[in-house]
C-alpha cells in the first residue's frame, strides 16, 4: 500500500514536530507556512490524502479555505488549534473539517487522529453521495410523473402505456428515464 501524503500547514514553528512524528509512521510530507497561501492551489497541485493545520484559531481566511476546499476537493481536514469556543468550534464543522483537536498535539496521537479524521470522512461522503442520490431519484420520479401525464392528455395513452413509451424512447436513444422523461417536457412546452 502507498504511503498516505499528508499536506501540513504549521502556524507555528514547532520545529518539524508534526512533520517528524508523521515521517516515523510512514507518511510522505509537504509542510507549508500559512501565511499567504493559497490552499485551493497547493491542494490541486499535491493532491494529499489529508490535509492538516496547526494554527491559533481558524480565523475567517482560513474557514472559507476549509469551505472552499470542502467544495472543491474531496479530502479529509484535520485542524490542531488552541481556540476552544463553542462558536468556532461550530463554525469549523459547518466548514467540512473532519477533525478539530483543541490543546491536543501529541506526536503519539497523530495517527490516530488522522486514521479517524480518514475514517469520518470517507462516512460522511458516504452519505453525502447516498444523499444526492436519492434526490436525484426523486427528481427523476417527479419529472416521469409529469412527463406521463403529458403522454396521457396528448396521446390518450394509458398510464402503463405512457411509461413504456417512456422507457422505449429512453432506450433506444441510451439515456436515462429522468433524461427523456426532460426531453418530453421540454417537447410539451415548446408546443403550448
Amino acid at each position: 500500500m502507498a504511503a498516505l501524503k499528508v499536506l501540513v500547514i504549521d502556524e507555528f514553528d514547532s520545529g518539524g514536530l508534526i512533520e517528524k512524528s508523521l515521517q516515523a509512521y510512514g507518511f510522505e510530507i509537504a509542510t507549508l507556512k500559512l501565511q499567504a497561501l493559497h490552499l485551493l492551489d497547493v491542494v490541486k497541485t499535491l493532491q494529499p490524502n489529508v490535509v492538516v493545520l496547526n494554527l491559533y484559531s481558524p480565523n475567517a481566511n482560513v474557514l472559507n479555505m476549509m469551505r472552499e476546499l470542502n467544495q472543491q476537493y474531496a479530502v479529509p481536514v484535520v485542524v490542531f488549534a488552541e481556540d476552544q469556543q463553542t462558536d468556532t468550534i461550530n463554525q469549523v464543522i459547518k466548514a467540512g473539517v473532519s477533525a478539530y483537536i483543541v490543546d491536543g498535539l501529541e506526536p503519539k496521537r497523530l495517527k490516530a487522529i488522522i486514521d479517524i479524521a480518514i475514517a469520518r470522512f470517507n462516512e460522511h461522503k458516504e452519505l453525502k453521495d447516498e444523499l444526492k442520490k436519492t434526490k436525484t431519484q426523486l427528481e427523476d420520479r417527479k419529472l416521469i410523473d409529469r412527463a406521463k401525464a403529458i403522454l396521457i392528455k396528448s396521446q390518450a395513452y394509458t398510464e402503463e402505456q405512457a411509461y413504456q413509451s417512456l422507457r422505449k424512447l429512453a432506450m433506444d436513444r441510451g439515456i436515462s428515464l429522468g433524461e427523456m422523461a426532460k426531453n418530453v417536457i421540454a417537447m410539451a412546452e415548446l408546443f403550448k
